[in-house]
């Protein structure tokens, strides 16, 4: 007898529609008819040649593609009756020693992260999102890549206005001079300075949205992401607010800095008062399985989540808002994908919000 194995590395999630298959290990998925899915189970207990003596001539042809197809793609290995089948599967648990793994700020003056720099290094937190809504300077940028030099923070990532001294000389000074930014957006660029990106050490990105804080949130296809870490944390928690703290431009501590729910106020508590206040953590475990809509999709494992703007739906027994991200504009029950921002059943969520046309197309 022959058995088809599954390599453990495949991970194969069924939706409503359709089933994404996601190749940890090469960072892919792609997606395939729901007979796959049936298919891989029933190999997963059954013998090929049982499997295909379960199905008249023609079918069994379409049965044979789709195993030569699942040979092809190198989702899986041909084994004899003799081999051993129980070999372990890999596990999906998820590990992060760190007491938080990202910060988002909402930052007018630098001097802000000043105050917070301890408490980021006593949390030891690994990552830091900065939002600025107005331009900020070489110097400042400088400032704070210098600030944190010592400290565990790996990687800063920044979102600032653009403004005419953002050329390339600008940016070849940035990747002389720092050591921590890895990713940098400038908005409200009508026309990028120049084009060579390849030379720096980090990402450049120009573009003409007028980005805000409220433009975040939004599901699409180029922002998904198989990327095992990320793959793993969404499987176990919330994709977006699990181990991240914000601070939102009034000084507030939050989970992002677009909720409405503040823990403190920057003045006058530390991050880790906020962190252990009875609630912070509340949405940290609500994994996509248990969100409306998105636990019949097929791409919950590889989509981010978002509990800062939502449909406004469906609570749990425990208060937590479960409702679908009002900026999804799938639906797993067809398959299909439209604009979110003019579906009317989102319209009520979208005035309550107050989410303008230009930040509901950002």
């Amino acid at each position: 007898m022959n058995y088809f194995n599954l390599f453990s590395n495949i991970m194969v999630t069924k939706g409503m529609t359709r089933v994404l298959v996601s190749d940890l290990q090469r960072n892919v998925s792609e997606l395939y008819p729901l007979e796959l899915h049936e298919l891989i189970e029933e190999l997963k207990t059954t013998s090929v040649e049982e499997v295909l003596n379960n199905y008249d001539e023609e079918s069994k042809a379409i049965v044979q593609d789709y195993l030569d197809f699942l040979l092809e793609k190198e989702f899986g290995f041909i084994s004899q009756n003799d081999w051993d089948r129980n070999f372990p599967p890999v596990s999906y648990a998820y590990q992060d020693y760190n007491i938080l793994s990202n910060i988002f700020v909402e930052l007018d003056d630098i001097a802000i992260l000043e105050s917070l720099k301890e408490s980021i290094e006593n949390l030891e937190i690994r990552h830091m999102v900065i939002y600025c809504r107005r331009t900020l300077l070489l110097e400042e940028l400088m400032q704070i890549d210098r600030m944190f030099s010592h400290a565990p923070l790996e990687g800063i990532e920044v979102f600032s206005q653009f403004h005419e001294s953002v050329d390339q000389h600008f940016i070849d000074t940035l990747n002389r001079n720092t050591s921590r930014l890895y990713n940098l957006v400038f908005y409200r660029c009508a026309e990028a300075p120049f084009n060579d990106n390849d030379s720096f050490r980090f990402t450049v990105t120009f573009t003409g949205q007028d980005l805000s804080i409220s433009s975040c949130g939004k599901v699409n296809l180029d922002h998904f992401s198989t990327n095992l870490p990320k793959v793993l944390e969404a499987v176990n928690h919330n994709s977006c607010l699990h181990k991240k703290i914000g601070i939102d431009i009034h000084g507030h501590i939050k989970n992002c800095p677009a909720m409405l729910e503040s823990y403190g106020h920057i003045k006058n508590t530390t991050l880790e008062e906020a962190l252990n206040h009875k609630d912070f953590k509340k949405y940290w475990n609500l994994t996509k399985d248990h969100i409306e809509g998105c636990k019949d999709c097929e791409f919950r494992y590889i989509c981010t989540d978002c509990r800062a703007f939502t449909e406004r739906t469906h609570t749990d027994r425990a208060g937590l808002d479960t409702s679908k991200p009002l900026k999804c504009g799938y639906d797993p029950y067809t398959g299909s994908w439209e604009e979110w921002s003019t579906h009317p059943m989102k319209q009520k969520a979208i005035a309550h919000y107050g989410l303008s046309h230009k930040t509901k197309v950002s």
